[in-house]
Formats: structure tokens, sequence, C-alpha cells
């Protein structure tokens, strides 16, 4: 499932499902602690085949049961199976209880002790079934240095010890992606696995913050819930829920979805013919001499991305800097709001401004002038306008002036510390407990439009709650997309989509953009830079019409 749960959100789904009458706990435990073994065997095959020892932490809740039926499960194989139990067993759950009863029938739970534990057999695969969802405060010193992945090297047997996680590594908090610190002077301990297996869906923290990195690679598991509730809601491409957060990839249902459906619809001109004003006129806000190459990378991607006209707007005194540069991308003089309210007229769709525009009351004015346009009755709604770099920190002393002027036909895209000068309550070092999709949702409701909060782990979100999550991370881990100019680009692809009279919802099209962005430095390659993106596009759009 490409939805992003959250902990409540999966206990939730669970106690529906109990309650039903559908299953019963045990019978989710026992087909969490299956799957995740043939998940195992799976990712390691060389694992199902002979005799083979596994060392299975437990924890002292349900995650501790799916523990115990694992070590079943390998025992029925013939392993050598060491059970180590985090706490007190007359305190599990009923579930953990029935499952550590079971296991106890055919082999010991010892309880913790990390010097037992480091002193034991070498395993051939390390199971980390303590703490899963839900975890929000500081592992324990001895259980954080039993996890530590350097713990490893305590055993000198020479093979490889691979690592695998029930839910998450113990420790990281499945609702922010990150892990808590022992205290303010100590740096968090970190632990970490070569394959997690989650259940049912994904979980908001296998891609936020350190998520990605620490689960290794991840595999979701069909646990059979099949409640009201259970399936996901809205596809990618559709109006988001309100409730859940999605993951930005090509996928719906347990499958993959055909290029020409997504991201191939949220671009207008994959889909059909039209007129070149049918597909919009975006204008781009540039700076002053020797500040245009922002812009005009903005204006270059726009056209890239299907709009049928793009402009410059500069001041004059840039117009022969801009010309050198400029062929298919149209070049106007403006000096001032006035000369954009006069330049910019009822058939312009999008308009993009900040990257290279200066921190100024200039740019401030421009921005007002630009989120009060309006189309008129030639067009059937409002510009997109996607406020980008200067255009935010111009705001930065006041940000309320800002938020009263843009409307739901705005996209703000900040980097953090843009975010923190609009929204310095909602700033990374203010989060707490919040995920990052918690803060973007507060800022979306506060600034009346859609926001997206750049990063490995973007996050996008509209008024209302409606987000989503893009993870440039795995096998789309785009290092190289870490590149001045980048940003500049992406606030580009956005107006050029969000242009075309036909194009979808805002906030679908700024999902499909991010998408889009990545797949194009990902098709590049090392090496890229930001004015490398908009000529790749081409070579990412063909290979979307199947």
């Amino acid at each position: 499932m490409t939805e992003l749960l959250t902990s409540a959100q999966m206990r939730a789904l669970e106690q529906a499902e109990i309650e039903s009458g559908a299953v019963t706990g045990l019978q989710l435990m026992e087909r969490a602690g299956r799957g995740a073994v043939d998940a195992a065997l799976d990712h390691w095959p060389d694992l199902s085949v002979g005799r083979h020892r596994a060392l299975i932490l437990c924890g002292p809740g349900n995650n501790g049961g799916d523990g115990f039926v694992i070590a079943r499960r390998l025992a029925d194989r013939g392993w050598s199976v060491d059970v180590f139990l985090y706490g007190d067993p007359g305190k599990l759950p009923p579930d953990a209880k029935a499952n550590h009863d079971l296991w106890s029938e055919i082999g010991t739970v010892t309880p913790f002790d990390l010097d037992r534990l480091q002193n034991g057999a070498q395993p051939d695969l390390f199971v980390d079934a303590v703490f899963g969802t839900g975890l929000t405060r500081p592992l324990p010193e001895d259980l954080a240095q039993a996890l530590e992945p350097r713990m490893m090297s305590t055993w000198k047997d020479g093979h490889a010890i691979r690592r695998l996680a029930i839910d998450c590594p113990s420790g990281l908090n499945l609702d922010t992606g990150l892990i808590p610190a022992q205290s303010e002077d100590s740096p968090p301990k970190m632990t970490s696995a070569h394959l997690t297996v989650s259940f049912h869906s994904l979980k908001v923290g296998h891609k936020l913050g350190l998520g990605p990195t620490l689960c290794g690679e991840l595999r979701v598991v069909d646990i059979g819930l099949s409640g009201v509730d259970a399936s996901e809601r809205a596809m990618v491409g559709t109006t988001p829920d309100a409730e859940r957060a999605r993951l930005v990839a090509p996928d719906f249902l347990q499958s993959a979805l055909p290029p020409r459906i997504w991201p191939g619809a949220m671009i207008a001109k994959l889909r059909g013919q039209g007129h070149k004003y049918d597909y919009g006129h975006v204008m781009v806000c540039a700076g002053g001499p020797g500040k245009g190459g922002a812009a005009r990378m903005a204006a270059r991607s726009a056209l890239r991305a299907g709009a049928g006209l793009v402009t410059v707007l500069c001041p004059p005194e840039a117009l022969t800097e801009n010309a050198c540069h400029l062929d298919a991308v149209m070049l106007r003089a403006c000096g001032d709001a006035d000369a954009f309210a006069q330049n910019v007229d009822d058939r312009v769709t999008a308009l993009c401004l900040g990257p290279g525009l200066g921190v100024s009351d200039a740019t401030r004015a421009l921005v007002a002038e630009a989120l009060n346009h309006r189309r008129g009755d030639r067009g059937w709604r409002d510009p997109a306008v996607v406020l980008d770099a200067d255009a935010l920190t111009s705001f930065a002393q006041d940000p309320k002036s800002l938020f009263a002027l843009t409307h739901p036909r705005t996209v703000l895209t900040p980097h953090e510390g843009e975010f923190a000068r609009l929204f310095p309550d909602l700033a990374q070092s203010e989060r707490g407990n919040r995920s990052k999709i918690d803060v973007v949702r507060a800022a979306a409701d506060r600034a009346g439009c859609v926001v997206l909060l750049k990063g490995e782990d973007t996050v996008i979100a509209q008024p209302g709650g409606g987000a989503s999550v893009h993870s440039a991370t795995g096998n789309r881990a785009v290092p190289w997309l870490a590149t001045a100019g980048a940003g500049d680009v992406l606030a580009g692809l956005i107006a050029g989509l969000a242009a075309p009279e036909t194009a979808p919802e805002l906030f679908c099209v700024t999902e499909a953009a991010v998408w889009l962005h990545c797949e194009a430095a990902r098709l590049f390659g090392p090496g890229l830079i930001a004015e490398d993106l908009p000529d790749i596009l081409p070579g990412v759009f063909s290979t979307l019409g199947a």
C-alpha cells in the first residue's frame, strides 16, 4: 500500500477487525510472524537452505509476540533459535503471552542480559522484535547497546549477521521517523536493520527523517485485514484523503499504475491536441543584472513541462543579459509592481516568483500583485502562483501579510530554512513529537494554500489535511539533486504543469512535479547540475505513454 499510516491508525484498523469478529489478535500475530519469516527467506535465499541459527530479542508488547511466532517458525525449519525477552513475561499482553507460552513448550526464553546475549553463539540472523509502532521514548541504555549495529562485531566467527527488524528498528519513532535522544547532552542511540518487515501498510516513520536509512530494505506483509477502512482511500493523482498521508509513487492497491495513468495524466500535453494558449501562459519574474539565471532555469522548466508559452519578466537593465540566453522563452521588461500589472493579462495561467528575485520590499510588492491577479471572464479559474526562495524570505518579518494574500491556487515551496522563517513555531527545533507531515499540514491550514516542504522526504499538504510524502531514498536516492538551482527548476516545473486549462488540481500537479523532478535527476545520474534538469524532462516524458 502507498498509504502511510500513523501508529494510532494502524492500531484502530487491527482493533476494528478484531471487534468485527473477522479475526482474532492471535491470528493476526501468527500471520505477522509467518509473513516476516517468509519475507526474510525471500530476501536472503541462502537462509532457506540448510540449518542456521537465529537470535531473537523480544520486547514486552505485541512486537515481542511476533518474535515468539518467528522463533517457532524457524525452529520448525530446523534452525537453532535463541530467544531473549526484554521485560517481565507475566506482564506480556494476552496474545503475546500465549505465543510466549507456545514457544516455551519447545524452547527456552532467556531474560535479557547484555553480557549473556553478547557471549552466546553467533547467529546468522538477528531479529529485533522489541519495540515496533507507538514507541516515543528513548531506549534504555543496555537495550540500545544490544541493538547497535556495532554489537554485531562482538562475534568473531567471520560470517555476516543479517539484521531483521519487525515493524521498525527499535527506538525509531514510527510517527516521526526520528529517534529520541537519551538527554539533551547525548546523541540518540542508533539502531538499524538490513531488512524491515512491516504489516498491512507502510507507516509514516518508514519514509520520514531517519526511517529510510535505519530500516534498510522495506517489505510490507499482508496480514489479511479486510474491513471497510483497510483499503487505500485515495489513489495518487486524485483528491487526497484528509486523514491519511500517501506516498508519491505510481502504485495503488498493491499494483503498479500504468505510466499513462500516473504521472502521465498529470501532464496535459500527453493527453491530446490543443492550441498553445490551451496549454497556458507562464510568467516568471527575474532579478536584476547578474541574477537572472535562477528565473531562466525555472522558465525553461515550465516550457519543457508543457506550458504553451513562457515569458520572463525582468528589470529593463537586465534585458540584454537575459536576451542572450533565451530563445523559445519570451522576454519583457518589468521594473516594478505597476509594470507587472500591465504585463500580466487575462491569458496568463501561472506565475512563478522568487528564484533570484532578491529579498526586498519590491519583491513583496510583486508577490502581492501576483496573488491579487485574477483572470476575469476569460478564464474559468485563477492563475496558479508558485512562490519560492526570495518570494518567501521577503515576508520573513511578517508572514501573516503573505498569508492574507495567498489563495487555494498558490503553492509555497520552501526548504527547511525558509519554512522556519515563515512558520517559526513549526521549525525543526520546535516540533517535538510532531511529524514533518503534521507541521506541513498545519502550515497549509495557516497559509490557506498548498505547502511543499523540500528535502529527501518532501512533504506536500493542502488546507484540510490532505498530505503526501515523496521519498528520494533507496532506489530513488538522488544525492546529486542537492545542487544550487534545483529548487528553481522544481518551481518552474510546478508552474508549467499547472498552467494548462485542463491541468488537474494543484495538489496533484505538485505531487507529479516532485516525482518527475526526482526522476529526471535519476535519469541523468551523478554529475547533475540544475540547468541539466529541464533538458532531461523529455526523456522522462517519453517513458509515460505506456
